[in-house]
């Protein structure tokens, strides 16, 4: 079963048929929401929205490692994170969408690993963060649908709440990230410990602070109206994508 986590912009799956809820409880505590089950195309779908229904939750306090283990427990095996990301490569403006392909954790004092406690301590391989073939369905959905996308990014996720400040977007241009976001981390690092594969959808929806129109400062009404926009066309791929 794919699942769908949804981030800013997307805290519905409108696309969902026959929609009912079901509260999980797990060893991590509470996850986000509620989990709605539901179906596209015939093909059953589970969705969970990050920040909660009222996106009430912050970056810093999603509790990452229940939302992906009442994912997994409840069937699911792959699962499409959707995430807003400001751009920080020329070429990723506002409105574009992306798949990245690897990540830069900057993140702090999340609970950033299932493996506690354990002997012998246990490892993961990170060095390919997403889904090969996840990856790969994506893009190929959003081919088949028409939708405009871009192959392949470096995620900088940053601890939040706040935006970040022009020097430190400098800082992460240097480091060879090209968006920016908060949720990123540590949520592909713990699908992979308990093996869902796991892919991103980013939605760019602002130049990162000192680019673009953002030199001066960041216009949050502009990100919502890129959002409404961007978000229609994310379901698209997501129906494509789940469809059987």
């Amino acid at each position: 079963m794919l699942a769908i986590i949804g981030g800013t912009g997307l805290s519905q799956l409108a696309n969902l048929d026959v929609p009912r809820q079901q509260v999980v409880r797990t060893p991590y505590g509470e996850p986000s929401g509620p989990l709605t089950f539901g179906s596209i195309r015939g093909a059953p779908v589970v969705f969970l929205p990050r920040h909660g229904y009222g996106h009430t939750i912050p970056p810093h306090q999603v509790n990452y490692r229940a939302n992906l283990w009442a994912l997994k427990e409840q069937g699911a095996s792959a699962v499409v994170s959707v995430a807003s990301v400001g751009g920080i490569r020329g070429d990723l403006g506002p409105g574009k969408i992306v798949i990245p392909h690897q990540i830069i954790d900057y993140t702090w004092g999340r609970m950033n690993t299932f493996f506690e406690d354990e002997a012998p301590v246990q490892h993961i391989d990170f060095t390919e963060p997403y889904g090969a073939d996840l990856r790969a369905r994506l893009l190929a959905a959003a081919k088949a649908c028409g939708e405009e996308i871009v192959d392949g990014a470096v995620y900088a996720a940053m601890q939040g709440p706040r935006l970040e400040s022009a020097a430190e977007i400098n800082r992460l241009e240097r480091d060879g990230a090209d968006i920016v976001g908060m949720t990123g981390m540590p949520e592909a690092a713990l699908a992979r410990e308990i093996d869902l594969d796991y892919a991103a959808i980013a939605v760019v929806v602002n130049h990162a602070a000192g680019r673009g129109a953002s030199a001066r400062g960041i216009s949050l009404k502009e990100i919502e109206d890129v959002l409404e926009a961007a978000m229609h066309r994310v379901r698209n791929i997501i129906e494509v994508l789940a469809a059987p």
